[in-house]
This record gives structure tokens, sequence and C-alpha cells, in this order.
């Protein structure tokens, strides 16, 4: 949880899902398209990035919080390899491969720094319904 309330303001989610959005404007193309096996390999790897921390943001502990995030930042590095692949295989540009991998770097940096965070502060105490595993009374 770490005191965010929803994952969408985490800035290591908002920087992650521009990466998955960035790659997701690349594997549209029909050259990305013929090749479909790396297609999904990179399309899997940029939904990787932003899927894990919003799962992560479920954990009430700190620690498997930051277990989440870096895989999501293993994930955004894996993306960085696959787009040098494209890169090499003129499925895009030196321009459009420097703007990515700045974004991936961005993203990584940000799950780095959340990480650092998540392992420095204490968790937050579990709701009541949480510890005695009932379900939350409507509102």
């Amino acid at each position: 949880m770490a005191g965010f309330r929803d994952f969408r303001e985490i800035v290591a989610w908002q920087l992650a899902h521009q990466l998955k959005l960035r790659v997701d404007l690349f594997v549209c193309s029909p050259d990305f398209r013929r090749h479909y096996k790396f297609c999904d390999q990179l399309s899997d790897a940029a939904r990787s990035g932003p899927r894990n921390i919003a799962e992560g943001h479920a954990r009430y502990k700190h620690k498997e919080f930051a277990q989440f995030v870096r895989v999501a930042k293993g994930s955004e590095c894996e993306v960085i390899n696959h787009l040098i692949d494209a890169h090499d295989q003129r499925l895009i540009t030196t321009d459009e491969l420097a703007i990515a991998e700045q974004l991936a770097k961005r993203a990584m940096q940000a799950a780095t720094g959340l990480i650092t965070y998540l392992e420095s502060t204490p968790d937050q105490p579990m709701p009541p319904y949480v510890a005695k595993g009932k379900k939350p009374e409507p509102s």
C-alpha cells in the first residue's frame, strides 16, 4: 500500500505505463507484426512493468511490494534490449530508439526510487478487516 491510495498515483507506474504505450505504437506497425514472436515478447515485457507495480501495490508489506517493483524494473530493462534488437532489424529508427530508451531509463530510475522508499519505511498497519480476515463494511 505504501501510502498511495491508488497505484496510478505512483510515478514509477505512470512512467512504466507511458513506456507500455510507446511500445504499443511500435508493435501496431505492419513491420513489427511480421515478427510475431518478437512482437509478443516486446509487448509482454512492456506490460510487465505497470502490471507488477499495480500488483505490488495491493500487498500490505513494503518488502513484498519492493520485490514486485524489482520485477517491473527488470522488465523495463528487457524492453530496452528488445528495442535495441528492433533497431538492429531496422524496425525502428535511431531517434525512436533513443526516445523509448530514455523513457525506459526514467521508468527504471523511478522504480529504483520506489524500492528505496519501500525498504526504508515501515509497513502501513493493515486495516482491521484484513487482519481479522473479514470483508470490509460498506461505507
